[in-house]
């Protein structure tokens, strides 16, 4: 089994930015203008999961919930220090997650859209 998880976007370039500059995930494709639809996916190279993110004339109609999370574990606290130090380079600040959990055991950042991710390191699941 395959896992794509897919939302739509008004803010594309700062959504590639985000995911691609930022968390340093693979662009693995991208399309331009199929039906209306532009987009990209976004992922690591054979693992069987993927982001994809589309933009059109259509606004998205979706209000990011506090507890609607993508969690990206770290495999080194090497890595995972690292990354919290770009997220302070980029002028992202760590915000308070609403589930305690993320607060001991990650870093709770949010999307250009508004939705909230947590970088945490592995083994905490």
């Amino acid at each position: 089994m395959k896992l794509r998880v897919a939302r739509h976007t008004a803010n594309l370039e700062q959504i590639i930015s985000f995911y691609h500059d930022l968390l340093e995930l693979e662009i693995l494709g991208s399309f331009e203008d199929h039906n209306g639809y532009n987009g990209v996916f976004l992922g690591l190279k054979n693992t069987g999961w993927h982001l994809e993110f589309t933009t059109s004339v259509h606004a998205p109609q979706h209000e990011p919930d506090d507890d609607d999370l993508l969690v990206f574990y770290q495999n080194s606290i090497v890595d995972y220090e690292a990354l919290q130090q770009k997220f302070e380079a980029y002028h992202i600040k760590r915000i308070p997650a609403k589930n305690p959990y993320w607060n001991v055991n990650g870093c709770c950042y949010i999307d250009p859209d508004g939705y909230r991710i947590i970088v945490a390191l592995a083994g905490n699941y």
